[in-house]
C-alpha cells in the first residue's frame, strides 16, 4: 500500500456495528469495510453540504414540517443529480485505489449503497440542520 492509502484507512473510525463475515456478499463486505467508516468520517462535511443545498434552494427547507424534511432529503439525494454527484465525490475521494478498483467494476449497486448511507446519516441528523444550528 502507498502512503496515501494507509493515511486514508487511518483517519477513518471505527465502526464496531458494520460486521464482516465470511458469508457475506462482495457489495456488503464494501459497504461495511469501506462506504460505512468514510461517510462517518464525512459527516460534518455531508451536513455542510447539505446546509449548503438547503441556502442555495432559498431555505425552503426550513418552512416544511418533519415528515416532509424527510421527503425533501430524500428527494435532494435521489433527484438532484449535480448534488448526488457531489456527495458520490466525497465518498470516493477517500477511496484508496485498490477500494477504487473495487468500486469501478459494480459503480452501479455501490452507488445505491452509498446514497443510502448517505441519505440515513442525514436524516438521523435532522435536529443538526436547523435553522439555527446551521453554521
Amino acid at each position: 500500500m502507498n502512503p496515501r492509502d494507509i493515511n486514508l484507512i487511518d483517519l477513518r473510525p471505527q465502526i464496531p456495528s458494520a460486521r464482516i463475515t465470511d458469508n457475506m456478499s462482495a457489495d456488503e463486505r464494501f459497504q461495511n469495510e469501506t462506504l460505512r467508516p468514510v461517510a462517518k468520517l464525512q459527516h460534518e462535511l455531508l451536513l455542510a453540504m447539505f446546509r449548503n443545498y438547503i441556502v442555495k434552494h432559498k431555505n425552503k427547507f426550513y418552512e416544511l414540517k418533519l415528515e416532509k424534511r424527510f421527503e425533501y432529503i430524500e428527494n435532494a439525494i435521489q433527484r438532484d443529480i449535480k448534488f448526488r454527484n457531489s456527495l458520490k465525490g466525497m465518498i470516493i475521494g477517500q477511496f484508496t485505489l485498490a477500494e477504487y478498483e473495487i468500486y469501478i467494476k459494480n459503480s452501479s449497486a455501490l452507488n445505491k449503497r452509498m446514497m443510502n448511507i448517505v441519505k440515513e446519516r442525514l436524516l438521523s441528523s435532522i435536529q443538526l440542520l436547523e435553522n439555527n444550528m446551521a453554521y
